[in-house]
């Protein structure tokens, strides 16, 4: 289903990951999934060395901040949905969590050292306020890993074509209307539906800098060696990213608040 026209609410958006957390919870975590073991969890933990204090925006059930945790840091989690902050509480590991939107962070200003967000602003309307609530609780200097699901390569509409009626077949990857800002349900499995929005590289790049956040460095790995083998029909698969990932950071280096408090 498109969201063309008028657009699903963000209160859909919550009430379809509510009713179908149980499908992330087993599909996506502990282990599970290649993606997640083999490249976004080395690439959190590596960009976020050092920092301390570190909140874990859209955290699900807490895979990403768990690992966070057991390095020594403060962590803690923020999730909108209810079912996975409670299953994140449920399995422990270290960190902290509270149900809260990320366009309205509930901490103090300058409280972190460093935040995450994994694969979640795809799934957030008010973009440009949610960034700045980022920016906002960073001390001046912390940084902010930014991983989208790639906002070219991975456009609604994009996919494998294995073109047979032309001489020789060939494979190519075909990308849909990345301009086009839009929002979308997605069946990502049989009978598991869940909201997107696509935005243009431009649109986080522009909302990022008007929140005094700058990229300091960008990456797009190819798909990492447990994927490539979920996939031996594609052989270009290891050409195509299907991971953004931006390190950013916070103005200048100064002093930070006393600790994360909650507002």
């Amino acid at each position: 289903m498109t969201g063309r026209g008028e657009l699903p609410s963000a209160e859909l958006s919550t009430e379809l990951w509510n009713s179908h957390a149980d499908w992330w919870q087993r599909e996506f975590t502990d282990g599970v999934d290649p993606e997640y073991t083999e490249q976004i969890i080395p690439l959190v933990t590596d960009g976020l060395e050092g920092a301390a204090r570190v909140l874990d925006i859209g955290a699900g059930e807490g895979q990403v901040a768990r690992k966070l945790g057991r390095r020594g840091r403060l962590v803690i989690g923020v999730d909108p949905v209810r079912a996975q902050v409670d299953e994140a509480s449920r399995r422990g590991g270290g960190p902290h969590y509270a149900q809260a939107d990320a366009a309205a962070l509930p901490f103090v200003d300058a409280s972190f050292d460093a935040a995450v967000a994994c694969l979640v602003f795809e799934h957030i309307d008010h973009l440009d306020v949610a960034v700045a609530e980022v920016s906002r609780v960073l001390r001046p200097g912390g940084r902010f890993l930014f991983l989208l699901n790639h906002p070219l390569l991975q456009t609604p509409g994009s996919g494998w074509i294995d073109d047979q009626l032309i001489d020789p077949p060939e494979q190519y990857w075909r990308i849909g209307p990345y301009l086009v800002e839009d929002a979308t349900i997605e069946e990502v499995q049989k009978g598991v539906f869940i909201r997107f929005i696509h935005r243009p590289l431009s649109r986080y790049v522009n909302a990022l800098a008007s929140a005094s956040l700058s990229i300091d460095r960008m990456e797009e790995p190819a798909p990492p060696p447990g994927f490539l083998a979920q996939a031996p029909q594609y052989e270009a698969a290891s050409t195509v990213p299907r991971l953004l990932a931006l390190h950013c950071v916070k103005g200048a280096i100064g002093p930070g608040g006393s600790g994360p408090v909650m507002r």
